[in-house]
């Protein structure tokens, strides 16, 4: 098992040199309060005095101390080329080739490479710095010395000092992997220490945390930590371990680490006999010795798992970058073809990866088809816009300077064309959200054309430039069709279409007048209240009652129907020929013969005419006249019913139109356009020049697809010889 922590180190190198950290590798974290003597505790446990000393923060950066044991005969780690053959212990920098032999040149560059990544403010930076210290000396083990926790800004420090350090500390110590080395002084209060909260929060079970009590003989007279060492202040899991710092005075006069360690042996034999051997700096580096060679163990079938999880995704990732191009001219039609395919495959909806979150290509065009442009032209009315005023000005328009007897057809066609004209305006639009779609599903064909896409951006530019253009020239064709549509409706009013000519038969019984005898007669049964409803005047035949009564169910069917129900005293010639004939009434020709307009049988007086001096160019608002009234009637029941006819057939044609205009014409001419336009071999070239992004993409993704494959030949090389 001593051998496990050795394979920790070369996993760290592994990943060290492609600079990731998604590996989180079993190490020891060392936390605490600023001055608590963290930096002496590591001090002591490599036997070297090389960390910046000082008063206030001095740590400010993480350090990723890594002690390797390395015996003389070493073959592995010595080399006659860097000087280290017959050292005893020598140092060496990740981001320096360079052995340090000297502890206090390695002290030099701690401090220099701190600078220069936090600055001279007293600020943190997280960036670690990796260290390596080889040694005759030491046990095998992987340290982490991070910044003190502190709470009030000094000098030139940030205010949010205390968040970034305890954001930094968290970052490592919720590591699963980590195993904490809460350190705290024993001359201040243990319910009161930072380390030992912060460790409980992270690990509240503290499977993973073992505490450390420093500066012990500088303990108040009187007092001693026998209870804190047992353990019964605060219990810790893992266990509690005191030792003995260097006092600032010692570390002035450049005492050495062995003669404090004497110093420290005899002060706990002195102090607390019975806890000696428990305590100490030698127990101390070989408890974490053994305490991260179990972790390891622990930890390495889960590390195994993770490192083939990564594995694999990298392989994925660099298969997605492809490999280099070496005949461009056939890989550019490879991706021209993929790339029509792909387009095609998105409007038919079968592409192999179908979009779960939003609606596009062919989904989307059917969409703004039946729900976008057939609720637009559903909630169009067919009377919008037109008033009772409107109609019947149009019904005078339309006669001239003669009084109206019948409804003339030009004021039909007039009104029912105006209508049919706010078909239009929808109608061009939905051609719009079909050309936004189509240029939209550019960018939904494919993972893996737009994996390709990103890789040459040159190509992918060009490819849009060419759909983009060639989507513009079919759009003027499109809406040319889409007008015609309009204009052909517009251009032959037929009034003898089937749907149209079965609702106009239904305006006869509209068409009754107060003179009708058939009406009369009705109006005299309604006064009669003793006789029977449905008994009629002997002049009257029983073949005229019972169409009386068909045109009395019909005329409800319609007040049921339509809102606007009328009447009209006659037809006009132009409703005669649509409508079925309508049976001769023996008194038309006396109404038609007498000069003064008759209501129930009451001959009115003629009146003087009032001449007024200005004819408005358009009537004041006032009350309809009954025959006025049953004119706009007929009007708006005829105009409703063809335009419901005309907005079915727009409904229907515009769709098609678009789609075998524009969309279908696409499909079918893609692949050619963008061979045209594309496939030259002198533009290959150029077109496929790769991107410096996606070119740094794929060389990142193989140097960490082989640290994983080194990383994966080492852990299996410890399953061989059955480490764990």
């Amino acid at each position: 098992m001593e051998a496990l922590i050795p394979v920790i180190n070369k996993l760290q190198d592994v990943f060290n040199t492609v600079g990731s950290d998604s590996i989180q590798l079993p190490q020891i974290v060392v936390l605490g309060s600023q001055s608590s003597g963290k930096s002496s505790v590591i001090e002591s446990v490599v036997g070297r005095s090389f960390l910046p000393r000082g008063t206030g923060i001095v740590t400010r950066r993480p350090l990723v101390l890594q002690l390797i044991y390395c015996p003389l005969d070493d073959r592995e780690h010595r080399s006659a080329e860097n000087g280290t053959s017959n050292a005893e212990e020598w140092g060496r920098f990740l981001h320096s080739k360079k052995c340090y032999t000297d502890f206090d040149e390695i002290r030099k560059e701690i401090e220099n490479e701190t600078e220069r990544a936090a600055g001279n403010n007293k600020g943190i930076c997280p960036e670690p710095i990796n260290l390596k210290i080889f040694s005759t000396n030491v046990v095998n083990l992987t340290l982490v010395d991070l910044p003190g926790i502190t709470k009030v800004p000094v000098g030139d420090q940030p205010e949010d000092i205390e968040a970034q350090i305890k954001d930094l500390v968290l970052k490592y110590i919720e590591n699963p992997n980590s195993i904490i080395l809460a350190v705290t002084a024993a001359n201040t209060d243990m319910a009161t220490s930072e380390a030992l909260k912060l460790a409980k929060d992270v690990d509240p079970d503290g499977r993973r945390t073992l505490a450390v009590v420093t500066k012990l003989d500088l303990m108040d007279a009187g007092t001693d930590a026998i209870d804190i060492l047992c353990g019964r202040v605060i219990p810790v899991k893992l266990g509690i371990i005191g030792v003995m710092n260097r006092s600032q005075k010692d570390i002035m006069d450049q005492k050495h680490i062995d003669e404090q360690m004497k110093d420290e042996a005899a002060f706990l034999q002195r102090k607390y006999p019975t806890l000696a051997t428990r305590n100490g700096t030698p127990y101390l580096a070989k408890t974490l010795n053994r305490l991260l060679m179990h972790h390891i163990r622990d930890c390495l079938p889960d590390l195994k798992t993770r490192v083939n999880i990564m594995s694999t995704q990298f392989q994925s990732l660099l298969n997605s970058y492809g490999e280099d191009v070496s005949d461009k001219s056939q890989t550019l039609l490879q991706i021209i073809t993929k790339f029509a395919s792909a387009y095609c495959s998105t409007i038919e909806g079968t592409a192999r990866n179908i979009e779960t979150t939003e609606l596009c290509g062919g989904a989307r065009i059917c969409y703004i088809f039946h729900e976008t442009f057939g609720r637009t032209l559903d909630s169009i009315h067919p009377l919008a816009g037109l008033s009772k005023m409107d109609i019947l000005t149009a019904i005078r328009n339309a006669t001239g300077p003669r009084p109206a007897l019948f409804v003339p057809e030009v004021s039909f066609e007039l009104l029912v064309k105006r209508q049919i004209r706010r078909l239009e305006e929808p109608s061009l639009r939905c051609v719009e959200l079909i050309h936004e779609e189509m240029q939209r599903i550019v960018q939904h064909c494919g993972n893996e054309v737009q994996q390709e896409m990103m890789r040459f951006p040159k190509l992918h530019e060009k490819i849009v430039d060419v759909v983009t253009q060639l989507l513009r020239r079919r759009l003027p064709a499109t809406n040319v069709m889409v007008e015609n549509i309009v204009a052909i409706e517009l251009a032959y009013i037929n009034t003898k279409h089937p749907d149209f000519h079965k609702d106009a038969a239904l305006v006869p019984s509209l068409l009754k007048t107060d003179n009708d005898p058939y009406s009369q007669m009705n109006l005299g049964s309604q006064r009669r209240a003793n006789t029977p409803r449905n008994h009629m005047s002997p002049q009257v035949s029983a073949s005229q009652q019972q169409q009386l009564q068909n045109n009395q169910h019909q005329q409800q069917n319609d007040a049921h129907e339509q809102n606007h129900v009328g009447e009209n005293s006659t037809a006009s010639t132009w409703l005669s020929n649509i409508l079925p004939p309508a049976p001769i009434r023996p008194d038309s020709i006396e109404n038609s013969a007498s000069n003064t307009p008759v209501h129930n049988n009451i001959v009115s007086p003629v009146k003087p005419v009032n001449l007024l001096p200005d004819v408005p160019a358009n009537h004041n608002p006032r009350r309809l006249t009954d025959k006025e009234q049953k004119d706009c009637d007929v009007i708006e029941r005829l105009i409703k019913s063809y335009f419901y006819i005309v907005r079915k057939s727009i409904q229907d044609s515009v769709p098609k139109a678009i789609m075998h205009f524009l969309v279908n014409y696409v499909k079918d001419n893609l692949q050619s356009e963008l061979v045209t336009h594309l496939y030259k071999s002198d533009r290959a070239e150029t077109l496929l020049n790769e991107s410096d992004h996606i070119a740094v993409r794929r060389k990142e993704a193989a140097d960490m697809l082989k640290a994983l494959t080194r990383a994966n030949h080492i852990i299996s090389e410890i399953r061989e010889t059955h480490m764990w």
